[in-house]
């Protein structure tokens, strides 16, 4: 009796490119908002002429959150032109 191939190639989870491209991003984020919640002292920061003081995690924060939309509107900039 011989097996005939119907069904796909199984493809090991780390070599798929979807994961390949997301495994990195994952990384970082995590290392990223590790780094942000140690930081829980509260700081003075000037914002043009206004001094607010908030929790250092707070403005890392927003500063992390500013990249990532900064960094999928580039992507999504680029996928456009191709």
């Amino acid at each position: 009796m011989t097996r005939t191939k119907d069904h796909k190639a199984h493809t090991p989870f780390l070599s798929r490119p979807g994961v390949r491209r997301l495994v990195p991003f994952v990384l970082i984020t995590a290392i990223a908002l590790v780094f942000i919640f140690e930081n829980r002292a509260s700081v003075e920061i000037r914002l043009l002429i206004p001094m607010v003081t908030m929790p250092l995690w707070g403005a890392l924060l927003i500063a992390w959150g500013l990249g990532m939309l900064a960094c999928v509107f580039t992507v999504r900039r680029r996928s456009n032109r191709r």
